[in-house]
């Protein structure tokens, strides 16, 4: 593990390389005053955790937040200020923290627990729906016979639960078709190769019959989507507008959820 500390006030830097060492002692601590130094360190080698000052002089610590993830997108920004009114547009940045000045030892340990700290009993069915979407059973992604049923089991998973008749499935999957005989026999067809590769992998359990119709039972699996919605700080960093990217249906929601979990003022 690497993190990544940047402070153009190098008392301030070193107290805070101080208790990063205390709080992880086995973590190699990279600290620079200079944002382009940074950037440079970031290049030639993975970064972890960046704890960032907003105020660096001639860039912000804003700009080298955006500057580092695309670098590594999946890389956790904390910010570390005097200024609490910052907070808005750090977190329109996917910060997964933001700890004030002076800096408390239990504050940087409380962050580092919300990005590594193992959930209890992790369940062994999970979804994707950031960057394309997967189904995992025990870590392997599962294989559908026809995209359509995967697409339908992705329809379901954005209803969280709620029972979708085929009617409704049928007008989002494949509007060309219309409700014709066609249509409503290739989505039996669907359904049945659908249920036919939960089976094989073990994941029966993540479907039900409702009254006319179909949903996926969120208990039994964890979702990254879920996740967010819950508030999760690892989901929200892992989100880069790329909610279920290959389905039109999911177009409006992805926007939606863009500007709630980008542009909106996070929770006091």
């Amino acid at each position: 593990m690497r993190f990544l500390a940047v402070d153009d006030e190098i008392y301030i830097l070193e107290e805070m390389v101080k208790i990063l060492r205390r709080v992880q002692p086995k973590t190699e601590v990279l600290s620079f005053t200079r944002p382009d130094e940074a950037i440079r360190a970031a290049e030639r080698q993975t970064i972890d955790v960046a704890f960032l000052d907003i105020h660096l002089g001639k860039m912000s610590g804003l700009e080298l937040a955006v500057r580092l993830k695309n670098i590594k997108p999946d890389m956790h920004i904390i910010f570390v200020t005097g200024y609490q009114e910052y907070a808005v547009d750090a977190f329109r940045m996917h910060a997964t923290g933001y700890l004030l000045k002076p800096v408390d030892e239990n504050d940087v340990k409380r962050e580092l627990t919300f990005i590594y700290e193992e959930a209890p009993q992790r369940k062994r069915i999970s979804v994707q729906t950031f960057g394309g979407f997967e189904l995992f059973v025990d870590g392997r992604p599962v294989h559908f016979g026809r995209a359509k049923s995967k697409e339908l089991l992705a329809y379901l998973v954005d209803h969280r639960g709620a029972v979708v008749t085929a009617a409704e499935a049928r007008a989002a999957l494949f509007e060309e078709m219309g409700n014709t005989g066609t249509s409503k026999s290739y989505f039996h067809q669907l359904v049945y190769e659908l249920k036919n590769a939960l089976k094989k992998a073990g994941a029966s359990e993540i479907l039900t019959k409702g009254f006319n119709g179909y949903a996926v039972v969120p208990e039994k699996f964890d979702c990254d989507y879920y996740r967010l919605l819950q508030g999760d700080p690892i989901a929200i960093n892992q989100y880069q507008n790329d909610y279920m990217p290959l389905y039109s249906w999911g177009e409006a929601h992805n926007a939606e959820l863009w500007l709630k979990h980008v542009y909106a003022t996070p929770p006091e």
